[in-house]
């Protein structure tokens, strides 16, 4: 009973301070991680983080994975409870750029800032980032490739163009709205995003209005 109440007491200080981590990193970077900062501003003890985590690497590498359990909950899962294909599809399009908008991180989107980070920067943590950003991009093209099984969306679509077009429209989104506030450039992201699926939908209707 002892041991299962340290296991217990690790794991929610675990969370604790991945939460904590997630935010400061979406504002000042993964290397702006550390684990003296984090025990300082949580008011834990500097050892015992070392014992959770036990090298800041292992801290950017465990907030990666906790931001990305976050996003899941509050992108990917509502988009995979619609409907299947173009449903589906402007789903995902639609929870990204809430999630943006709403900042479930303080900076922004988590991905997009910490990409720009370690973009130029070999190693696990460059890694790690990737795959989260290819694994958003490929499930754009899958929905996509979907949508076009279904009838949706016209046959000739190439689900991996449509995916790097809606991607750049909002990361347009995210960079612009940081940088200068409002909510204008997510109007805007959404009215282009909406545009280019009306141009290849088979039933443009069925597409919310702007």
């Amino acid at each position: 009973m002892s041991t299962d109440g340290r296991l217990a007491r690790g794991d929610s200080t675990r969370r604790t301070v991945l939460r904590r981590a997630v935010d400061l990193a979406s504002v000042s970077g993964l290397d702006g991680l550390s684990i003296g900062g984090l025990a300082g501003e949580l008011e834990l003890s500097k050892s015992g983080l070392f014992a959770l985590f036990g090298s800041k690497e292992e801290l950017q590498l465990a907030t990666i994975e906790a931001a990305s359990e976050i996003f899941h909950r509050q992108v990917i899962a509502p988009a995979l409870a619609e409907p299947a294909g173009l449903p589906r599809l402007w789903g995902l399009c639609e929870a990204w750029l809430r999630y943006s908008e709403r900042r479930v991180f303080p900076g922004g989107c988590f991905f997009y800032n910490t990409a720009a980070e370690f973009d130029a920067r070999p190693g696990r943590v460059h890694d790690a980032v990737a795959r989260s950003r290819t694994g958003l991009i490929g499930l754009i093209a899958e929905l996509a490739a979907e949508a076009v099984q279904l009838g949706h969306l016209d046959g000739d679509v190439e689900g991996a163009q449509l995916a790097f077009e809606v991607d750049a429209l909002a990361r347009a989104a995210n960079a612009d709205s940081v940088l200068h506030g409002g909510s204008e450039p997510y109007r805007r992201a959404r009215k282009g995003i909406l545009a280019r699926l009306r141009a290849v939908a088979t039933a443009p209707v069925a597409l919310p209005a702007d």
